[in-house]
């Protein structure tokens, strides 16, 4: 695997990320080093691409942030390859198809880690984020960007369930240096992003 792919990596941990597809989407592999098992979130676009990764680093299933379409273009070829496809079942019906649905604080396990689940509407009735045990991770899809919420004027969104989700389900429980990954640009952290949430709000955006 090009090394390129390494994105994040710490004591028994590893996260890849390709960025895919016309809007730029995150794919994000998350590995547990003792295991090789792994876990792939949001199966967008270039499915080959996707596969070589899924099978390069040890990939057992697939979970996916939301149901809008930029982020499960690659889904059906996945799963036609033997992956098992994981979403809520309030994002069921967007998905072409999948196997799993997703409820809010299930725990997934990658080897020896341990992903939360934690859903987090607002930009989709469906959206959920997930947080790694024992690290700083935590997938943000499009909830959470550097300088504030996803979008919520799409069918199914919702700008106040999404502050709420924000502040209830991630800014409350997790420390500021907790760092997001989100679904699409860069990186940052909870506590780079907490302290403006007020200013979210009166923007209303």
């Amino acid at each position: 695997m090009p090394p390129s792919t390494l994105h994040l990596s710490d004591s028994g941990w590893e996260v890849h990320k390709v960025v895919v597809g016309p809007v730029d989407n995150n794919v994000f592999v998350l590995r547990c080093t003792t295991s090789g098992e792994a876990l792939l979130i949001d199966a967008a676009n270039e499915h080959g691409l996707l596969l070589d990764l899924a099978r390069s680093l040890g990939v057992r299933r697939i979970v996916e942030t939301h149901g809008h379409w930029d982020h499960i273009q690659a889904v059906t070829e996945l799963r036609d390859a033997g992956y098992s496809v994981g979403v809520t079942g309030a994002d069921a019906a967007m998905l072409p198809s999948y196997d799993e649905v997703l409820d809010d604080d299930d725990v997934l396990e990658v080897g020896e880690l341990r992903v939360r689940t934690i859903a987090t509407p607002g930009h989709t009735a469906g959206s959920m984020c997930f947080a790694v045990a024992g690290t700083p991770l935590l997938f943000s899809g499009d909830t959470l960007f550097p300088g504030g919420p996803g979008a919520t004027h799409f069918e199914g969104g919702d700008f106040r369930t999404i502050i709420r989700s924000i502040e209830d389900r991630l800014f409350v429980p997790y420390g500021s240096d907790t760092v997001v990954l989100p679904g699409h640009g860069d990186d940052t952290t909870i506590g780079a992003e907490s302290p403006h949430l007020q200013e979210w709000v009166d923007r209303g955006w």
